[in-house]
């Protein structure tokens, strides 16, 4: 592993729509992997084709089946692992200084990242709501998260 990587982990994403978006997002920033967990659907897909524009075929992925044992994988690699959860041990995104090779961990629409995965985080960020909502979108929550952290490559 190259000092400047960046992964993202798909930790159960249901939306296939999302999982195109993620990837057209992860073009976009040079992630130099995505890894697809769980239930995320994988390319080749027409609904992740529709939203990924053939950026399926351009940014690398693997698929794991379970999350945690991936993120064990990594951190025996020394890749930093970044959950992005609202969670009570959370902090706000812009206070992270990250440490390369990371891999930023985004969650289900609905049940976010399972406690186990997020317990083996080494650092956990969230980005702050102001309105109603309580949360964004995933793949807009990672365009964001994935923008300010490629910030420091």
């Amino acid at each position: 592993m190259k000092e400047k990587e960046l992964y993202v982990i798909c930790d159960n994403i249901r939306s296939l729509e999302n999982i195109g978006s993620i990837f057209r997002t992860a073009d976009a920033i040079k992630i130099t992997k995505i890894f697809l967990c769980g239930i995320s659907g994988r390319p080749p897909h027409a609904k992740i084709s529709k939203t990924a524009l053939g950026a399926e075929k351009t940014v690398p992925f693997e698929y794991h089946k379970q999350s945690w044992r991936l993120i064990d994988k990594l951190k025996k690699d020394k890749v930093c692992i970044v959950a992005l959860e609202q969670y009570k041990k959370s902090m706000v995104y812009t206070k992270l200084k990250p440490r390369f090779p990371l891999a930023l961990i985004i969650g289900n629409e609905v049940k976010g990242i399972s406690k186990k995965v997020l317990e083996k985080s080494d650092k956990i960020i969230y980005l702050p709501m102001q309105g109603r909502k309580e949360s964004l979108n995933v793949s807009v929550a990672f365009g964001i998260a994935g923008y300010y952290i490629n910030n420091f490559r």
